[in-house]
């Protein structure tokens, strides 16, 4: 063999090798790992958005296989989803696989094993349902609320329209800004306030600390008033009051009999106290010894004698 024919042969392998690498990258960039052995079964849908070669199947949430190809069946008019799964995975009959949309539109495969111990062979078509969305119920239920709100939100737009031409709002709208500038003016008289007040407080502060002083003097005195009356109390209920009571009541009786006796007719001062006629008899007495003394004073050779040796 010569030189050109080996070199042309190396060349050929090369590429050959080559585009095998780049069929297998691009695979593996799918997801498809084609050194891994896998099991090949088929579904069909009647729709498939989002569903893509590489997206996952997954049972109970763990991904067990992939979408291997994609194409339309156009003997059924359905979409022919080839899938690859583990090698040790066995698919038992009676299983199905349910389509469904995530929140962001992408596809997702579940399949639901079934319970039987007998198995699908590989390459069997597995059966289908479809299970709605966020985005299927989206457009199920809530798109026909929303159409039914729309006239109420056009009602209330317009209510709301009106509601904003209306002049009493403008005015509403310069009587609340008055009322700002006043509570703002409010506000900055309560800050002078309390301005001065803080320096009041250290004054305010010294005269309590004063008032306190006095109340802590007079509760002082108070309390030696208090332990002097204590002490004068002790000394009444040392002193001898009963003794004392006795002899005025002793004194009081004596009075009460001594003026009993003055008013009595029976006792000679009662009889000089109480007769009138004594009490005329000297009141004449008194009148002539009084006659008499004017007429010594007028008359006193009458009744005085001078001898002259």
């Amino acid at each position: 063999m010569n030189p050109t024919s080996k070199r042309n042969i190396l060349i050929g392998l090369t590429v050959i090798v080559s585009i095998c690498l780049l069929y297998w990258g691009i695979e593996y960039l799918k997801g498809i790992n084609l050194l891994k052995p896998a099991n090949y079964y088929y579904a069909k849908f009647e729709k498939v958005e989002g569903l893509t070669v590489a997206s996952p199947v997954k049972v109970n949430g763990f991904k067990v296989g992939q979408v291997r190809e994609i194409n339309f069946d156009y003997a059924t008019n359905q979409i022919s989803v080839e899938l690859s799964f583990e090698k040790d995975l066995k698919i038992p009959d009676g299983s199905t696989i349910t389509f469904s949309n995530e929140l962001l539109g992408a596809a997702v495969l579940q399949l639901n094993l079934g319970a039987s111990k007998t198995y699908m062979p590989v390459g069997a078509t597995i059966p289908t349902s479809r299970q709605l969305g966020l985005m299927d119920k989206v457009g199920t239920d809530m798109m026909p609320a929303v159409s039914s709100i729309l006239p109420k939100v056009d009602s209330i737009v317009g209510s709301v329209n009106m509601l904003l031409a209306n002049p009493a709002l403008n005015a509403s709208v310069t009587r609340f800004d008055a009322i700002t500038r006043e509570l703002s003016a409010s506000a900055a008289e309560l800050s002078a306030l309390m301005a001065g007040l803080n320096k009041s407080v250290p004054g305010m502060l010294n005269n309590a600390s004063g008032v306190m002083a006095n109340a802590n003097s007079l509760t002082s005195d108070l309390k030696t008033t208090t332990a002097n009356l204590n002490e004068f109390t002790g000394n009444l209920n040392q002193l001898p009051l009963d003794t004392t009571l006795n002899r005025i009541n002793a004194t009081l009786a004596n009075v009460q009999r001594l003026t009993a006796q003055l008013n009595s007719e029976n006792s000679s001062l009662g009889q000089l106290l109480n007769d009138k006629k004594l009490y005329q008899n000297a009141v004449s007495t008194v009148a002539s010894l009084d006659s008499l003394l004017q007429d010594v004073k007028k008359n006193p050779k009458k009744y005085v004698t001078i001898k002259v040796f």
